[in-house]
């Protein structure tokens, strides 16, 4: 009998003999191994890696990352409260790196930058649902290494969501959402993996034969996804426990819509409202921020009323059982590591595509240059390292994860323009660079109801591009040339509520910061104007 197993090689066949007797395998969901793959669209890895007592072990990779979770939602980073037991034990095994960044906050243009280790604006990816061009090169690509077995699990959200591609071998999908954006001769029909698990369980859609968001969070925490990746990701452990492999599981969660099954796990009354949660944003903050302020509170989110301080409450304790429910799933996945004796030779990382404002300036979401949106969560676990462990300081930059993986997996990073942070995290040297952020717009319509705003005005800054640096030092600049630009003293003013641009005495510190973006610019073909003067 053939079976299909995908092409690791351009020059094997994909194609193997499933032999009578072969044990039955099955993943803690009790599927057997060929329902799961039925039911997930995966390819099944061709023959085993052989691995002898003289063959050097090749690092696995397991990379676990969320869409929306801001830095401060564990331990490390300074949140005692929230319920997040196996992330915090995870950052006390980990390098927790101090302060990183994305490379713009917002989900395409930065999953492209933690895929391939480029800017937003050297690809085509700079706003949401563009694809990742097929030449564009990701990690398993990058490496090039025929004996790693890959898999994608969760959100993609850089085109063609549901299916294999860019170097990795198996896919588990889990959104229906991105259908419309299929590239020409794509079947739009095909639906996400997590579509088959609902329709076998029962099931019956809530929108036009798909099953929304909203619908996927109002089920029992044993039927949304992050326990669905969860059992997928603990049988590809599974079953390549013999060989190198690649992982990459990316949770939706703690993104919008900010419900789920723990919602009464923290006490909103608890909580600890944002330090700058009143924090008016005056004039000279940029129009765009005071636009999407004005809209979160007029028409609120998730149902709550976000004029009131309540409604704030019971959101944020929505985001953190959000957070708490990822915990599960993340702390199950590395109780299989560890059960399979893999976890001295595997390489964990956890990070964010973006953060979240959550009530930060009364925001809600990512897209802005506040830290709170533009950091996030960055563990490393590197048994190469022999247990460091500890909170790296300093400002580190998405920029350079690709980099720093392919160092420490033995590839190589040419032509890349982030370098590898491996030497600083073996505590060889310090951060020393400035981070950079881009924002390219174009991130839906803006709410226009404030006095005296037209829609001209609204127009004007509604995709207007921002390039922004931040010094190790603690002073950050963003420049924008259609809006308000900003400058902040990060050291006095932690929560960005004075915006020192344009005011007497930092005119040189303005000059020398937009000659830094300027130089960077330069340096990565960046042709985006700026302003840069106070």
């Amino acid at each position: 009998m053939l079976v299909w197993t995908g092409t690791r090689n351009p020059r094997a066949t994909p194609w193997s003999h499933e032999r009578k007797g072969t044990r039955k395998v099955t993943g803690k969901n009790g599927l057997s191994r060929r329902q799961f793959l039925q039911t997930a669209g995966v390819a099944v890895a061709a023959g085993p890696h052989i691995v002898t007592s003289k063959t050097p072990r090749k690092p696995n990779l397991l990379f676990l990352w969320t869409d929306e979770q801001r830095a401060d939602t564990m331990a490390v980073y300074g949140n005692t409260k929230i319920q997040a037991p196996n992330l915090n034990k995870l950052a006390g095994e980990s390098l927790a790196l101090e302060r990183a960044y994305v490379s713009q906050p917002v989900c395409t243009p930065s999953r492209m930058t933690a895929m391939t280790g480029l800017w937003p604006h050297q690809s085509p990816c700079r706003v949401n649902n563009t694809p990742l061009p097929a030449g564009a090169r990701c990690l398993p690509e990058l490496l090039n290494d025929p004996d790693y077995r890959t898999g994608y699990m969760g959100k993609w959200h850089l085109g063609d969501e549901v299916f294999a591609q860019h170097g990795f071998e198996e896919w588990v999908s889990i959104e229906d959402g991105y259908r419309k954006y299929f590239s020409d001769g794509r079947d739009r029909a095909q639906k996400s993996s997590y579509w088959h698990f609902l329709d076998e369980l029962g099931y019956k859609s809530d929108e036009d034969g798909y099953y929304s968001r909203s619908f996927a969070a109002h089920l029992p925490i044993e039927h949304c996804k992050p326990k669905f990746l969860e059992t997928r990701a603990t049988d590809f452990l599974q079953r390549h426990q013999h060989d190198p492999f690649i992982l990459s599981v990316n949770f939706l969660e703690p993104h919008m819509p900010y419900y789920g099954p723990l919602n009464n796990l923290h006490d909103p009354a608890a909580l600890d409202l944002p330090p700058n949660f009143d924090d008016p944003l005056e004039d000279n903050e940029p129009l765009r921020y005071r636009l999407l302020r004005q809209g979160y509170e007029d028409k609120g989110s998730t149902g709550e009323d976000l004029h009131t301080e309540a409604g704030w409450r019971r959101l944020m304790a929505n985001y953190w059982g959000l957070v708490a429910q990822v915990d599960r799933s993340v702390g199950a996945i590395l109780s299989e590591l560890e059960r399979l004796g893999l976890a001295d030779n595997t390489i964990v990382v956890y990070t964010s595509d973006h953060g979240d404002m959550m009530g930060g300036h009364r925001l809600l979401a990512k897209t802005v240059m506040y830290e709170e949106s533009v950091r996030v969560p960055w563990l490393m676990r590197v048994p190469q390292l022999k247990g460091k462990s500890g909170l790296l300081p300093g400002r580190f930059s998405h920029i350079d994860l690709v980099p720093t993986l392919l160092d420490l997996m033995g590839g190589k990073a040419d032509g890349l323009p982030g370098k590898s942070l491996a030497p600083a995290l073996r505590g060889e040297c310090r951060a020393e660079s400035d981070v950079f952020i881009e924002w390219n717009g174009a991130e839906g319509e803006l709410y226009a109801n404030l006095p005296g705003v037209t829609r001209q005005d609204v127009d004007r800054v509604k995709d207007a591009p921002i390039r922004t640096v931040t010094t190790q030092d603690g002073w950050k600049l963003c420049l924008c040339e259609r809006d308000k630009s900003q400058l902040f003293d990060l050291n006095s003013d932690p929560y960005e509520t004075h915006n020192l641009f344009g005011e007497e005495g930092h005119a040189d510190r303005v000059r020398d910061l937009a000659q830094r973006i300027r130089a960077w610019q330069k340096t990565v073909k960046d042709e985006v104007k700026v302003q840069a003067e106070a």
